[in-house]
């Protein structure tokens, strides 16, 4: 069987402070390639943006977007899909994610765990939240942390929920 195309990712590097990780966007890559290939999302003719800032820029975001004025360490912005039919030749747009690299840095030392496991986590996380996944309520934060653990598993990664108290 044939493997599902994967959506076009452009890895946007917003802060400096990033340089100390150059292979992010390698991992970044990797990560929405296998959550692509593993959740079950029409994603083959798609597009998304992943924009590697720092905890001020992700601080902005979250104040503007969700009225809550402090860093996080993922933020998803799903695209409004236009009404009607899009062109042939236009992509279709699945959102934005916003990575803040402290918090990412800050959490993968407290988790002693390898920053590259838990950025993949987070874009994969964040990759689930573009195509409709969410965990608003136990059914659906369990069904999320479930495909979350099988996409890592696939990447070699071992239960980022393990030990935490969640899952």
């Amino acid at each position: 069987m044939a493997r599902p195309a994967l959506p076009q990712t452009e890895v946007l590097v917003t802060a400096p402070c990033w340089q100390a990780e150059p292979g992010a966007e390698a991992v970044i890559h990797r990560a929405i390639a296998a959550a692509a290939d593993i959740a079950d999302a029409d994603t083959g003719d798609a597009e998304l943006a992943v924009m590697l800032t720092d905890d001020g820029g992700i601080r902005t975001l979250n104040g503007n977007w969700r009225g809550i004025d402090k860093p996080t360490n993922v933020l998803s912005f799903p695209a409004l899909q236009p009404a009607g039919e899009a062109p042939d030749d236009m992509p279709r747009m699945l959102g934005d994610i916003a990575i803040a690299y402290e918090t990412t840095r800050r959490e993968a030392d407290e988790e002693q765990k390898p920053f590259d496991h838990h950025l993949s986590h987070l874009a994969v996380h964040g990759f689930l939240h573009l195509v409709g996944y969410d965990h608003e309520n136990d059914d659906d934060a369990e069904a999320m942390e479930a495909l979350e653990r099988e996409i890592l598993a696939q990447l070699g990664i071992p239960d980022p929920y393990a030990g935490s108290g969640n899952g």
